[in-house]
C-alpha cells in the first residue's frame, strides 16, 4: 500500500494543474492545497480496488484517481469558506481564503471541480468506461450527492435534525463520494455489477463511520493534532451534538463492526487490498473509548 500511495503522490506532483496567465498567484493557490497532502483516502480506495483485480490497469487509473482527489479538494476549499465553516486550517496549512483571499479560494475550487471531469475525459480508458465514470462522479459529487448534503448542512445550522435526517445529510455530504470512489475502481477493473453495488454500499457505511469519527475528533482533539480547525461544530448538525460523545462512540463501534464483516465477505484479493488501506481508519475512534 505504501508503494501505491507513493506512486499516486508522484503522479499528483507531476500533474499539478497549470495555467498560462499573468495572474500573480492563481496557479500557486490552485496547487497549494493539493501539495499540502492529506490522507489521499478516496483515490487510494479507487486504486486499491483496481489493484485487487487488474493491477496492470493502475497506470491508466491514476488520472481518474487524481480527478477524485481534485473534486474532493475543491469541496474542502469551499467547505472552509467564511460563508460555510469559516475555517483557518486545513491539512495542517492556512486555508486559501486566509492565505490569499475569498475570491481566489472560490475560483480555485471551481477550477478543480471542472478539471476533475477533464482529467477523466482525457484518461487512457475506453470511452464507454469514461462516460460511466463521469456520470458516477457527477452524480455523487454533485446535485444528488455532496452538494445537497452541503446545502442541508448549511441551511439547518443551529437547528437539531433527527437521526434519520442527520444520516441523510452526511451520507450525501461525505459518504457518497467515498462510495463512488470504490465503485469507480470496480468499473475500471471490470468487476461485475453485483460487486460494484456491494462496494458502493460498503462505501456508504465507511463514509458514515468516518463522519461519526470526525465529529468525535472535532470534540476531543486540538486543531494542531487534527490538522484542521476543531471545536468548530457547536452549531452544526453533528453526531456528537445529537447523540452525545458516549453514544457516538457506540455508534462508531457498531458501524465499524459492520464494515469489517462486509470486508470479510469479499473475495481474498479484494479483501486483502482494502484491508491494508482501511483497517487503521476503521478503528481510529477506539482510542477514545474509556
Amino acid at each position: 500500500m505504501k508503494e501505491l500511495l507513493e506512486k499516486f503522490e508522484d503522479y499528483l506532483l507531476n500533474n499539478l494543474p497549470k495555467i498560462d496567465t499573468f495572474h500573480p498567484h492563481f496557479e500557486n493557490a490552485m496547487q497549494d492545497m493539493l501539495k499540502a497532502g492529506g490522507k489521499r483516502f478516496r483515490p487510494m480506495l479507487l486504486l486499491s480496488v483496481v489493484k485487487s483485480k487488474k493491477p496492470l490497469f493502475i497506470e491508466n487509473a491514476l488520472k481518474v484517481a487524481l480527478a477524485v482527489e481534485f473534486l474532493h479538494t475543491y469541496s474542502l476549499i469551499h467547505d472552509d469558506l467564511p460563508s460555510m465553516d469559516n475555517s483557518d486550517l486545513r491539512r495542517g496549512f492556512t486555508t486559501l481564503h486566509k492565505k490569499y483571499d475569498e475570491v481566489t479560494a472560490i475560483l480555485v475550487g471551481d477550477a478543480l471541480n471542472s478539471e476533475s471531469f477533464n482529467l477523466i475525459a482525457n484518461s487512457s480508458l475506453h470511452n464507454d468506461i469514461k462516460i460511466e465514470l463521469i456520470k458516477l462522479l457527477a452524480e455523487n459529487g454533485g446535485l444528488n450527492g455532496m452538494i445537497i448534503g452541503q446545502a442541508i448542512d448549511c441551511y439547518f445550522e443551529k437547528q437539531i435534525l433527527e437521526l434519520e435526517k442527520l444520516e441523510f445529510l452526511h451520507i450525501h455530504k461525505t459518504a457518497k463520494l467515498i462510495a463512488s470512489s470504490l465503485k469507480m475502481g470496480a468499473i475500471i477493473s471490470n468487476y461485475d455489477e453485483k460487486i460494484q453495488e456491494e462496494l458502493y454500499n460498503f462505501g456508504l457505511d465507511i463514509g458514515l463511520l468516518f463522519q461519526i469519527q470526525d465529529d468525535i475528533i472535532d470534540e476531543l482533539e486540538s486543531s494542531e493534532i487534527a490538522g484542521k480547525t476543531t471545536k468548530n461544530d457547536s452549531l452544526k448538525n453533528s453526531f456528537v451534538n445529537l447523540l452525545g460523545l458516549e453514544e457516538s462512540l457506540k455508534s462508531a463501534d457498531n458501524l465499524a463492526t459492520k464494515c469489517l464483516e462486509t470486508m470479510n465477505s469479499f473475495d481474498k484479493n479484494l479483501k486483502d487490498s482494502l484491508w491494508e488501506l482501511l483497517i487503521n481508519y476503521i478503528n481510529r475512534h477506539k482510542k477514545y473509548n474509556s
